[in-house]
């Protein structure tokens, strides 16, 4: 059984890839939905859901730190490689989301918000490998 400390870093990465990860799948999904219910509507729940969002990333990329520190120093070349693409994947995740919210084209809007969360997705995938 992990220990306390071990069980809440754990506890919380997994909470703040749930929110990180979950929260866009659910927001893709309703983006027609909000089309029908108003122009301004998609504008103003993505803005909350960055305002929930990105602590939560911050969150997984503080533990995910934190669980890189705990790391044995004998870990395998084939866990290594795995944990360094997850952590590219997290990086992309979080970059093409950051300029998912900030750009004004809609292709290029459209383009990061599918990377990022393709991205995110498969960085979960990985975690859940290691």
């Amino acid at each position: 059984m992990l220990p306390l400390v071990d069980t809440i870093r754990v506890s919380l990465h997994i909470v703040a890839v749930c929110v990180w990860v979950g929260g866009q799948v659910v927001l893709a999904a309703l983006v027609p939905v909000l089309r029908d219910i108003g122009d301004g509507a998609p504008k103003r729940v993505a803005q909350r859901f960055g305002q929930v969002s990105w602590p939560f990333f911050g969150l997984a990329v503080v533990t995910g730190i934190w669980s890189l520190l705990e790391l044995p120093s004998n870990t395998t070349i084939g866990y290594q490689i795995t944990l360094g693409v997850k952590i590219l994947l997290v990086v992309v995740s979080g970059g093409a989301a950051f300029v998912h919210t900030r750009t004004a084209s809609p292709a290029v809007r459209g383009a990061t918000g599918g990377l990022g969360l393709l991205a995110a997705l498969a960085a979960l995938v990985l975690g859940v490998r290691l």
